[in-house]
């Protein structure tokens, strides 16, 4: 690990650079309709640094203004049931625990809005959703009079709109200091102490320790473990109530309450941050050898005049094919989401294609780019006839 000091980030003196990746697409999910501009767009260098005193892991090449967000940016998992029934379940889980009935309900980040709509649909609560990717939806028009959705990032201007339930999914880890976006609720939050806070986040422990690398993209300038999570939380006005592994690790849900100062702030039992450190020293000869491994998977389809297709055009499948950088050999990703559907793969080129398209194309090989999905992803690919090889990344 090369070592950083306190004045490049005068928050830690104690920041190791772990893992470096060069020339990298910052957006993973904005649509591309033309194959050159995808090949040709914009790219940064991660360079992720680890913090032995809070756990938090950082990527200080991130440059925060290359970054905007608008409504081309497409990153919805809703298309697939599995995660509908995630979302669904975890919805429903929230609003009966925490009795939001007839409630005011906020989601900081919500996307295209489909998790606060289910939130307000099952108990007959009002919502506003902050995201400037957010598109207007016919779907959403029947709720219009107690759902509205505001197409920009939340901030202290918003303070004066006040809620029961408070949500973040997938949102914090956009954010290259957490307090950017802690202090600025805190203070909105006032001393409404019983607001609930619901954050989500991809689990660093999954993607460090379990070796799930694809999950290494520009647009998360953080990762977070259970450790650094809550400290962020605790550092910024809140006490921890739980942290949960979710979604079979992949995630981290945090729940959480305002305090005034000091008081009342739980300890909740973490990891030993040393125990990671000791993970991330050896991340970079498995991440290496795992790259060895796809390409001499992939070579071997060439030689044998096979063809090849990844399954799941989100981030895990972008920085896969942007990796590999194997468009002869992989020459489409597949997605059901019908807005990727005809688009192109930021960096790497490859079309985006719908599930049909493989009854013409027959491939040999289906890679899964999320092993959670594989069971849906085979079903699919039968129904359509096909009976090829699948393998998760």
């Amino acid at each position: 690990m090369s070592h950083i000091s306190e004045s490049a980030n005068p928050k830690s003196v104690d920041l190791d650079i772990f893992f470096t990746m060069v020339d990298v697409p910052i957006y993973c999910n904005l649509l591309w309709s033309d194959r050159q501009a995808a090949l040709n767009c914009p790219k940064g260098d991660i360079k992720l640094a680890f913090c032995l005193d809070t756990g938090l892991i950082t990527n200080v090449a991130f440059d925060p203004n290359k970054l905007d967000y608008d409504q081309d940016y497409e990153n919805s998992l809703h298309y697939s049931p599995k995660f509908q029934q995630y979302a669904q379940s975890l919805a429903q889980d929230l609003v009966e625990r925490h009795q939001l009935k007839q409630k005011n309900i906020i989601e900081i980040g919500c996307g295209k809005g489909d998790f606060l709509i289910s939130l307000c649909k099952l108990g007959d609560n009002r919502g506003v959703g902050f995201d400037p990717s957010y598109v207007p939806r016919s779907e959403h028009e029947p709720l219009a009079d107690r759902v509205q959705f505001i197409q920009d990032f939340y901030s202290e201007r918003y303070q004066t709109y006040s809620a029961d339930f408070i949500c973040c999914r997938h949102t914090l880890e956009h954010v290259n200091d957490p307090a950017k976006l802690l202090q600025p609720l805190r203070k909105a939050i006032g001393d409404r102490l019983e607001t609930v806070i619901f954050f989500e986040v991809p689990n660093a422990l999954d993607t460090f320790r379990h070796l799930a690398v694809w999950d290494i993209i520009y647009e998360h300038c953080c990762y977070f473990v259970p450790a650094s999570l809550v400290q962020a939380f605790v550092n910024n006005g809140f006490e921890v109530k739980q942290v949960n592994e979710v979604f079979n690790g992949q995630f981290l849900c945090l729940e959480a309450l305002p305090v005034n100062g000091d008081e009342g702030i739980a300890a909740v039992e973490v990891e030993s941050l040393e125990a990671i450190r000791e993970d991330l020293a050896t991340f970079t000869s498995k991440f290496n050898a795992k790259l060895a491994f796809w390409w001499d998977k992939l070579a071997q389809i060439a030689q044998k005049g096979q063809k090849a297709v990844a399954w799941g055009a989100g981030s895990k499948g972008v920085t896969f094919l942007n990796l590999l950088q194997e468009r002869d050999t992989v020459e489409y990703i597949v997605d059901l989401n019908p807005r990727k559907q005809g688009k192109y793969v930021a960096g790497s080129g490859q079309q985006i294609v719908a599930p049909e398209f493989l009854k013409e194309y027959r491939p040999e090989l289906v890679i899964i780019m999320n092993p959670i999905y594989e069971s849906e992803i085979c079903q699919l690919t039968r129904d359509l006839g096909l009976n090829p090889e699948f393998m998760c990344v």
